[in-house]
């Protein structure tokens, strides 16, 4: 009999410290009760890095950033926004300064700064209410995809989807 299949890699195409800081914040929600799962697509063809809900059902997008680059040029982040309750920022330690700027958002858009370990809350995010109607469709989008990452482990050959 063959072993179960893995979970789905996340940030396999990131360099290290991207799956470091996604350790960090999910152990921070998971202290929170918030639980999280990576790169989930949504329905506008963006991908998030990492969607979290609460006990209340509040989504929250979470954006990580490990470069300066990589922050810098991000212009889509906006495109999230439509599809969460909350939208956090997770950097390591190195970026957190940058994140104060205007147009990051500094009053809607939380910070959170992470390494492997831990995380901390350097800004809340903003509790910006979704239409009932986007936020029941997300958790069917959310709890669906979470199933069918779930039910490749009872049989591989059912792939993981995206």
């Amino acid at each position: 009999m063959s072993s179960a299949a893995p979970i789905p890699d996340c940030f396999v195409d990131e360099p290290p410290v991207a799956a470091e800081v996604a350790r960090g914040v999910t152990r921070l929600f998971c202290r929170r009760d918030w639980f999280a799962m990576c790169e989930v697509p949504l329905p506008n063809g963006r991908r998030a890095d990492l969607v979290a809900i609460d006990p209340k059902g509040h989504l929250t997008i979470v954006e990580i950033k490990v470069s300066r680059a990589d922050l810098v040029g991000d212009c889509k982040w906006r495109d999230y926004l439509d599809y969460c309750d909350r939208f956090y920022w997770a950097v390591p330690q190195s970026l957190r300064g940058l994140l104060d700027e205007a147009n990051f958002l500094p009053d809607e858009a939380g910070l959170l700064v992470a390494d492997r370990y831990d995380a901390a809350v350097h800004r809340e995010a903003l509790l910006r209410p979704l239409n009932p109607a986007r936020r029941k469709a997300e958790w069917l989008n959310l709890a669906r995809r979470a199933a069918r990452r779930l039910s490749a482990q009872i049989d591989p050959t059912l792939g993981f989807g995206s």
